[in-house]
């Protein structure tokens, strides 16, 4: 998911490129903004943290585009590719290295496993489960 900082600051078409260079196929993509209550059912398993209501808060705050992605790997590639969450401590040419701002508006967002990545694309991308 290209996340709504970097939407807001003109990055979509920058990181769309670049999935494509690095080899993943776009199997289904939409612009959309996340309701608060999608965007809660997204994050639950962070209910209760201290930093949840700013996670809901950030992702329904302006457009997003949301991705499937395809290729060998997919989350593990997808991962390796944005980088870490902190772009102070991501890798030099990641996603989040380039276009992140901070912690909490890092451009990106992906899936940390297949489960969580079918949980997620259920609720993004119910017409296609």
């Amino acid at each position: 998911m290209i996340k709504p900082d970097a939407m807001a600051a003109g990055h979509a078409k920058d990181i769309l490129a670049r999935i494509g260079k690095e080899g993943f196929s776009i199997a289904a993509q939409k612009e959309i903004t996340i309701e608060r209550a999608l965007a809660e059912k997204f994050y639950e398993e962070h209910k209760g943290k201290p930093f949840f209501e700013g996670l809901v808060a950030f992702i329904s705050s302006g457009p997003v585009t949301a991705l499937i992605l395809e290729k060998d790997n997919a989350v593990s590639s997808w991962r390796e590719l944005i980088g870490a969450t902190n772009p102070a401590d991501a890798a030099e040419n990641t996603l989040r290295k380039l276009y992140a701002i901070s912690l909490d508006n890092n451009a990106v967002h992906g899936s940390d496993a297949a489960d969580t990545a079918q949980r997620e694309i259920a609720l993004i991308f119910p017409e296609l489960v």
